[in-house]
């Protein structure tokens, strides 16, 4: 059953393509935080009565309008194994030329991609907008964003888009998730790791805090194929029978890792964009202690779904204290500022807006 939401205002319908990632399908089998994002936010929209084109993988599966050129790589290597380093870009190229052929035909094209999208545009750029999964201080990203100050951006988070040139700044619009795909689940005593094993990730951290607050933690996510060695020399040597590593996990095995986790340990070492995993944590019902970095503290309320904290220390005291937050209460507050519903909402505010301009 396809769930409708009411739109905020009775206003008519908007055309609106969704241009996803090529990496894999959308929504993703496991892996891949971007393109479950953009199916959610696809299936929102089309439920408030938008006319929605997904143009994406063929592999994908939507209830909107889906226009696609080829299988995902992930399919693509599933059925012929390691392919050309050239695949992706091929992949994209072909998208992108659907896209083009087709551009005449959308209110707003909506892109999740990487750079090239913004060359195909043309004179309908201002029709557009983009959403970057990634963090914007590198120096890709400023090179794209000095050639096309034109360009439309909405960031994930206003940590995210402190690094976002002003001239291309259209609005901050937070991830949301089906308030249904997760449900309260009863807690206990374990902690919960889910995230790539990496040093931006740091699940090494969390086997450290867990360990020292006495707790067993239950870590669950794939090994970073960008460095291997990570994983191999600082997080194997410290599993044990108190800290065991699951691998990546779909939503159902994420209900149960979650739900009876008494805590998501979030230990991130980098300029967090987002961070999708807490607000699933927090529709499990389950507070997360989060390292004061990027978007932490948009998302975290402190003592109310979580504690934000600096260092291990702090994490390990707040973790002597994770019991008196209550899980209905953090359930409550996820129904109130993370669902899919709402975040189609802003950005159909965002889409509306840049029309009103062009």
């Amino acid at each position: 059953m396809r769930l409708r939401f009411v739109p905020l205002a009775m206003e008519s319908p908007l055309r609106i393509a969704q241009l996803a990632p090529v990496i894999y399908p959308t929504p993703p089998r496991g892996t891949g935080g971007t393109e479950r994002v953009v199916s959610d936010l696809t299936e929102a929209l089309v439920g408030m009565g938008h006319a929605v084109t997904l143009i994406g993988p063929s592999d994908s599966v939507t209830t909107a309008r889906h226009l696609s050129a080829h299988p995902s790589l992930s399919a693509l290597e599933a059925y012929h194994g390691p392919v050309a380093p050239g695949v992706p870009a091929a992949l994209e190229a072909a998208q992108l030329g659907l896209l083009a052929k087709h551009l005449a035909g959308f209110d707003i094209v909506h892109c999740h991609g990487e750079f090239a999208h913004a060359a195909v545009l043309g004179d309908r750029i201002g029709h557009s907008l983009t959403t970057v999964h990634w963090r914007l201080d590198e120096l890709d990203r400023k090179l794209f964003f000095h050639s096309f100050p034109e360009l439309p951006v909405a960031a994930i988070s206003a940590a995210q888009g402190r690094d976002l040139p002003r001239a291309n700044r259209a609005g901050v619009v937070h991830h949301g998730i089906p308030p249904d795909r997760f449900r309260i689940g009863p807690g206990g005593g374990g902690v919960a790791f889910i995230g790539r094993m990496t040093d931006q990730k740091r699940p090494d951290v969390a086997i450290r805090v867990a360990r020292a607050a006495g707790r067993p933690i239950r870590l669950a996510g794939g090994i970073d194929v960008g460095n291997p060695r990570y994983f191999d020399e600082r997080v194997a040597p410290l599993l044990g029978e108190d800290a065991v590593h699951v691998g990546e996990v779909d939503d159902r095995a994420k209900q149960g890792l979650l739900g009876e986790a008494a805590v998501l340990l979030f230990p991130v070492d980098w300029p967090e964009p987002f961070g999708l995993v807490m607000i699933e944590a927090m529709a499990c019902g389950t507070p997360v202690i989060a390292w004061d970095r990027g978007s932490v503290r948009e998302v975290i309320d402190p003592g109310v779904t979580g504690f934000v904290v600096r260092n291990e220390e702090e994490a390990v005291a707040a973790l002597a204290r994770i019991d008196a937050i209550d899980r209905d209460g953090v359930r409550e507050r996820f129904e109130a500022r993370f669902t899919a519903a709402r975040m189609a909402e802003d950005y159909v505010a965002i889409y509306r807006k840049l029309l009103g301009r062009a």
